[in-house]
């Protein structure tokens, strides 16, 4: 059965209270319900698995030292969500700009064919990382965790028409990106 929004902040506000009251399997809770997900916003922001990890527990990290902050009037996922898109814009901040040897050769087995769709899904990527990364924010939120606009606004403290002109000008940037690379 899957969770209404109701029922998930109703549950989200419990793992929180007990977690506030010292019963430690609260804190599973909290990281079994968000751990995929605050993953693979980290993911798309820094195109990297390993900096996606450790973003992903550093915003765990913050959240829990934190969380006597969260005021339970508003939806816990818009403050956790707000801490590792924080946590990788810092860590895109720290990022040394370097190149690697999968940028420079595309190494194949002899004979491999290549798997077309993880081409595709790699240039995405890649096209993604091009943008500004307020910008990059503002489409992982919407088109890969299929935020509202004013879920996007809570989560970036930054008004609707905000996300809305960055939502904009961050496709036009994608479509043209993406078409340079043939896509």
């Amino acid at each position: 059965m899957e969770e209404t929004p109701d029922t998930a902040d109703e549950r989200d506000r419990l793992l929180v209270k007990r977690f506030l009251e010292g019963q430690g399997d609260a804190a599973s809770g909290i990281v079994d319900r968000y751990q995929q997900r605050l993953f693979n916003v980290a993911l798309r922001m820094l195109h990297n698995v390993q900096d996606a990890e450790d973003v992903t527990q550093a915003a765990f990290f913050n959240a829990f030292r934190e969380l006597r902050t969260y005021n339970p009037r508003y939806r816990f996922f818009s403050w956790i969500y707000r801490i590792t898109v924080n946590e990788s814009l810092n860590a895109l901040k720290r990022r040394k700009p370097t190149v690697t040897l999968e940028d420079q050769l595309a190494i194949r087995a002899p004979g491999a064919a290549a798997d077309g769709a993880a081409e595709d899904e790699d240039r995405v990527g890649k096209a993604l990382m091009s943008l500004k990364p307020d910008d990059r924010a503002v489409v992982v939120l919407k088109h890969f965790v299929s935020f509202s606009y004013q879920e996007i606004a809570d989560v970036l403290e930054i008004p609707v028409k905000t996300v809305k002109s960055r939502l904009f000008t961050a496709r036009e940037r994608l479509k043209l990106v993406m078409r340079e690379q043939g896509l």
